[in-house]
């Protein structure tokens, strides 16, 4: 690490999420949900501060957490308006989570029957992720260009780490070749995209084979330290997933950039796919066409950003 604010306790980060909407005409009415406040997870990450402002300032706002620990915002504008400004400001404090007992990782076989629902038996809770979701279905595509990193008998997460291996090689990332609407099959097909695809498709490949796993949307370090790559997705949103595993909780994979997040690596909120946790959605009336510009920053406290 470079002389960031590393301690026992991880590094302290400061968080910069910027959102304009330009529209062409004047918005009458706006009903917003925001998800911008970081996750807080046990040994993992602690959202030690944050503010949310918003231009302009709206007519009435709440909050709430959900059953997964995200932090939900809704907010609602009745004056007429053409740009709407949402400022977050965090500051995180994360460790890189402990490595899984990888040897302790049962088969998959047997984690999929696990998640099996059995009359009269409990349910697990991770077995809700198993479903399909609409940008992470089943389909048999999936399931095909899964079931070689699953042979039988083969340890969960071992699996689960080839599949990562093999999405990273047979994707390129490429931000023009799809949309934010863009679902799995059609990744899958196109072996293109960006982040969100890459988690649409590696969910819709284990959901495929009965497995658990959920999306992570989040934030990466702008900037490595010395001598160390700059991960792609960087400036922007990111997305990774989380498979389930009983040995060892939920494991996460990144397969856009090839490996599994550290403590550069922010986790802002969790759900089946990015329709649960999209930053910043809404229903409006007016606007015509609209522009948008999104700028994020993460960086280290003490460490001097520009731009």
């Amino acid at each position: 690490m470079d002389d960031a604010q590393l301690t026992s306790h991880g590094v302290l980060y400061e968080v910069r999420h910027d959102t304009r909407y330009a529209y062409e005409t004047s918005v009458e009415l706006a009903y917003h949900l925001a998800h911008l406040r970081p996750l807080t997870i046990r040994r993992v990450q602690a959202c030690e501060y944050h503010d949310c402002r918003i231009d302009p300032a709206p007519a009435h706002s709440s909050s709430s957490v959900d059953v997964l620990g995200n932090v939900r915002l809704y907010f609602s504008c009745y004056a007429p308006h053409q740009t709407l400004v949402v400022s977050a400001r965090s500051r995180v404090r994360v460790q890189a989570p402990a490595d899984p007992d990888w040897d302790g990782s049962e088969a998959w076989e047997f984690v999929r029957n696990r998640l099996i629902y059995r009359a009269g038996q409990p349910g697990e809770r991770a077995a809700q992720f198993a479903f399909g979701s609409h940008f992470a279905p089943r389909f048999a595509d999936a399931g095909d260009y899964a079931a070689p990193s699953f042979p039988p008998g083969r340890p969960l997460l071992q699996g689960a780490l080839a599949l990562m291996h093999r999405i990273h090689a047979d994707f390129t990332y490429d931000p023009a070749s799809t949309e934010a609407h863009t679902r799995a099959p059609q990744a899958l097909q196109l072996r293109h995209g960006v982040c969100q695809d890459y988690a649409h498709v590696m969910l819709s490949a284990l959901r495929s084979l009965g497995l658990a796993a959920r999306y992570v949307s989040g934030y990466l370090r702008s900037r490595p330290p010395p001598g160390q790559q700059q991960l792609v997705g960087a400036d922007a949103s990111h997305a990774w997933v989380e498979v389930w595993c009983p040995a060892n909780g939920w494991v996460e994979f990144d397969p856009t950039n090839n490996r599994r997040p550290a403590d550069d690596y922010v986790r802002l909120a969790l759900g089946r796919d990015f329709a649960d946790v999209s930053p910043l959605r809404g229903v409006i009336r007016g606007g015509g066409g609209h522009t948008l510009e999104v700028a994020v920053r993460v960086s280290p406290v003490g460490t001097q950003v520009t731009g």
